[in-house]
């Protein structure tokens, strides 16, 4: 559907009011004929920020596949979705305000378009806050049944509850503020568990002086720390906007261009602070799955012993390594390898003489 310019009707269209920080898609209604003056910059505006975020979604998914042999890069590629859907809005946005101001026709469907990408966009970003929040691929592998399916929970009620308040559906506004919050308190509260068990480990790390493993956890701390003043930042800038809710017209395009750069800003410290890099060593070394018991993964060890030790060697919290000399079967005395089980929340006592880690 489209709407003709009416040179006798004067009364202007008024963008869709959209005070999120996470959420900037503009949509022209219907009802209205002429584009008001002060909405004139909107295009190029939009066009700057298209190749902008274009850019950083090329960026990251050219240097997620260049280093993706350095670190379990799951992580990095449902990231690449937020630029990129990011891009698509922001391309419906140009294309819609373009032709309104240029041709005289405001597509409907275009705005629609803007309208729901905007709202996927705000979604996907929240559920990449929530893995990174719950340690995804920098504690653990991969997140618990129970973790996936909180995750996928919170995204579909944020997702539903998004669109009837954009929709202006009674009680959407209370029920969205009631998602921020479960999202945010979410967020924080496994951000606080990870640093916590983070910070044990590094404790255990310097008492053992493990110095290889220390670079490593020390690296998820301070990368989980980064994202937690990231989000401290989103929830302010969250508060701020919906507090000073301006549906004038006047310097509309000076308030998408601060929330435009905002919403940049953070998503470039965000995606730097979890690039695909050549990591510290043992990095990756991290259990599959999050232990609700075994809170704390402990520095990998390895120990040598003859024979004679070995078959009297009696510990579930060890691996029950090879051979390092696997070729001369005929030798007795081969030095075997002893690998501490992954999940053990305290090292054993070391039974041999010569302890060294991996």
């Amino acid at each position: 559907m489209l709407m003709k310019h009416n040179p006798n009707n004067q009364i202007p269209i008024q963008p869709f009011p959209f005070p999120s920080i996470m959420n900037v898609s503009d949509m022209g209604e219907s009802n209205h004929a002429v584009l008001d003056d002060s909405y004139r910059p909107l295009p190029a505006l939009y066009l700057s920020f298209l190749f902008i975020w274009f850019f950083s979604a090329c960026s990251w998914t050219f240097n997620t596949y260049k280093n993706r042999h350095f670190q379990i890069n799951n992580l990095q590629w449902t990231l690449a979705s937020v630029p990129l859907i990011k891009a698509l809005q922001l391309t419906l946005s140009f294309l819609f305000w373009y032709s309104c101001f240029y041709l005289q026709l405001c597509s409907l469907w275009m705005s629609f378009g803007v309208y729901v990408t905007g709202v996927l966009f705000q979604t996907v970003s929240f559920v990449s806050f929530l893995l990174i929040s719950h340690g995804y691929c920098i504690t653990c592998e991969r997140l618990s049944v129970t973790e996936r399916r909180t995750t996928a929970a919170l995204g579909c009620v944020f997702y539903l509850t998004l669109i009837g308040y954009r929709a202006s559906v009674p009680y959407f506004t209370v029920l969205l503020l009631l998602n921020y919050m479960i999202s945010f308190y979410v967020i924080f509260h496994h951000i606080s568990q990870n640093l916590l068990v983070l910070r044990e480990q590094l404790t255990f790390i310097e008492d053992e002086d493990v110095q290889p493993m220390r670079d490593a956890v020390y690296m998820k701390y301070r990368m989980l720390k980064k994202f937690q003043g990231a989000m401290q930042i989103v929830a302010m800038a969250e508060i701020v906007i919906y507090i000073n809710i301006d549906d004038s017209s006047e310097n509309y395009w000076l308030r998408l261009l601060v929330r435009e750069w905002a919403q940049f800003c953070i998503f470039l410290y965000i995606g730097w602070t979890f690039r695909s890099q050549e990591l510290a060593p043992r990095f990756s070394v991290m259990p599959t799955l999050k232990s609700k018991v075994d809170l704390m993964v402990p520095p990998i060890y390895r120990i040598e012993m003859d024979a004679t030790t070995f078959r009297e060697f009696q510990s579930h919290e060890w691996h029950i390594g090879v051979p390092t000399s696997v070729r001369d079967e005929s030798s007795r005395d081969s030095v075997l390898v002893i690998i501490q089980h992954p999940n053990a929340y305290r090292p054993t006592t070391i039974l041999s003489s010569r302890k060294q880690p991996v």
